[in-house]
């Protein structure tokens, strides 16, 4: 049985492995949400960014990226995506109902966040973007993490109005 994976956010733009397939994909009952503060890659424990996770939500809806792991390779990226994903314990893995493009339904890895966890937040857009514009963590500005989600969305056609705005009101900050 293949290894799919769900990208939503930073795996959309940054997978870490070579995927033997990508498609477009949904998943029913989640939204994409910065709603994980970022105190190891995109923030700081004294200054925090923000990052995306899959937070549940009755009519919540996700569209992004399926990656199909090449046969042979799914024992190394399940570990990669540890390592990567699991930093502290804010993500959850979860196997996930996706439906492709094709209305197929297929079994994924996910990470969710695990709402009872420290780094857990639900802020106003206008505090999101306060965070994302002043935080820089170990791998870079939380502004390189928003910008490269949102061009990838709509690079694949996915609109996102939170996230939209986020990029108009993060580079009005930055740009002052």
């Amino acid at each position: 049985m293949p290894l799919w994976i769900f990208g939503y956010g930073s795996l959309l733009w940054n997978p870490g492995f070579t995927p033997a397939q990508t498609v477009t994909a949904r998943l029913d009952g989640y939204h994409r949400s910065f709603c994980m503060l970022s105190i190891h890659h995109r923030g700081t424990d004294d200054d925090p960014g923000l990052v995306l996770a899959l937070d549940e939500a009755e009519q919540g809806r996700c569209t992004g990226v399926a990656f199909r792991v090449a046969d042979g390779d799914e024992n190394a990226v399940h570990t990669y995506l540890r390592e990567r994903e699991l930093i502290s314990s804010a993500y959850l893995e979860a196997n996930v109902p996706l439906t492709l493009e094709s209305g197929e339904v297929i079994k994924a890895l996910a990470y969710v966040i695990n709402r009872d966890h420290v780094q857990y937040c639900q802020f106003p857009l206008e505090k999101q973007a306060q965070m994302i514009a002043r935080a820089v963590g170990g791998r870079g500005p939380n502004t390189e993490y928003l910008f490269n989600t949102a061009d990838h969305l709509v690079k694949m056609g996915i609109k996102d109005d939170e996230m939209a705005w986020l990029v108009e009101r993060v580079r009005d900050l930055t740009t002052r």
